[in-house]
């Protein structure tokens, strides 16, 4: 069948009758667009149109009752009112809507059978599609996780290499050191037995030496009693210092006033000292300072005598190693490294380069019994 040009109209019926509610069935759709021929049919006579209406109106309904058929009918009868033309359209819009209530509750329910089946398919499809979204985030983390694994592990691995390359040369170095130790502990072996060797004749040596002080010690403890206490008129008469010497404030005192040819640097004053069995002097307080320059006149080109007084690292020192307390006793209170003081009677002390010759004064403890 040809399909023909259609116009779409809608058709509002304003009735001041309350109509019944009517019962729609499920299968049953309620249209509010309706197709009409391009061309109106012909006009007929208010009275013929009226009667096929009536006619064609229970025709048409087979499914209601008669009752809700001549109710239809009326309602038609009072659209006649209106003119023809509002006839000739609600005759339209019921042929329409017994059409296509006839023709189309069939492909309704087949369509809305459709409908369901692809709803279905559409969740499940669905469903599908979302749990390979979930599978294809956790692939790509998991492929993310074995990328970074993979490039940890190459640098493990190259790590592994170095170290081992590494290890390599260490046990190459340490098989060296140990041949060369090997040969150093043969060697120190041999000179252990030689020391042992030397050991025993160091012994040997020791005993013969002790042997020797123990002698030598007699022979000083003679000579300090013969010191300490010479002999004369057949007995002995001890005194606190040896003869040459001069006892003050418990200390023994010596005044080398050699002349300038024979006059000595600090250090060869302090080993001049030593050889008494003393030192250069040391002062301790303003007595003993004022006893050491009493007995230190300028006679015989002398222009001071040596004391146990130096400059050690920017500090005047003395030989005990005790600081100089008072530093109103000495001319020039810098201390700079490489002078030494010497004293001279009835004058401040003095600081001279050490090198240069001077006479010295010695000092060692008293005889105590």
């Amino acid at each position: 069948m040809a399909e023909q040009e259609l116009y779409y109209a809608t058709v509002a019926i304003k009735s001041k009758i309350e109509l019944q509610p009517r019962v729609t069935n499920e299968n049953e759709t309620e249209y509010d667009e309706v197709k009409v021929n391009k061309e109106p049919p012909q006009a007929k006579t208010v009275k013929e149109a009226e009667v096929e209406e009536q006619n064609e109106c229970v025709q048409r309904t087979p499914d209601q009752t008669v009752k809700e058929a001549e109710r239809f009918c009326r309602y038609q009868q009072l659209c006649c009112c209106f003119g023809t033309l509002c006839v000739i359209l609600v005759l339209s819009v019921i042929g329409v809507w017994v059409y296509f209530r006839v023709s189309t509750a069939s492909e309704l329910n087949q369509l809305k059978s459709s409908q369901k089946v692809l709803l279905e398919e559409n969740q499940n499809l669905t469903n599908l599609n979302n749990k390979l979204s979930s599978d294809y985030k956790n692939l790509t983390i998991q492929f993310d996780n074995l990328t970074t694994a993979s490039i940890t592990l190459k640098n493990n691995i190259t790590t592994l290499a170095v170290e081992n390359y590494n290890l390599t040369v260490a046990t190459t170095m340490l098989t060296k050191n140990i041949t060369t130790l090997t040969t150093e502990n043969r060697n120190l072996t041999t000179i252990n037995e030689e020391l042992r060797k030397d050991k025993k004749n160091l012994t040997e040596l020791i005993k013969n030496m002790e042997e020797t002080w123990n002698e030598l010690n007699v022979s000083r403890a003679q000579w300090s009693i013969d010191a300490y206490c010479p002999k004369k008129n057949g007995g002995r008469n001890c005194t606190y210092c040896p003869s040459g010497w001069n006892y003050n404030l418990s200390s023994c005192y010596a005044y080398n006033d050699a002349k300038p040819s024979d006059q000595r640097n600090w250090e060869g004053a302090r080993e001049d000292c030593k050889t008494k069995k003393s030192d250069l002097t040391v002062v301790s307080n303003n007595a003993e300072k004022d006893y050491v320059k009493t007995q230190s006149p300028a006679t015989g080109g002398i222009t001071g005598f040596w004391i146990g007084l130096r400059a050690v690292e920017g500090k005047w020192k003395w030989l005990d190693g005790s600081d100089l307390t008072n530093q109103t006793w000495i001319q020039q209170q810098n201390a700079t490294d490489g002078y030494c003081v010497t004293s001279l009677k009835d004058q401040r002390w003095k600081t001279v380069n050490c090198n240069e010759t001077n006479a010295w004064i010695c000092e060692k403890k008293t005889l105590s019994v």
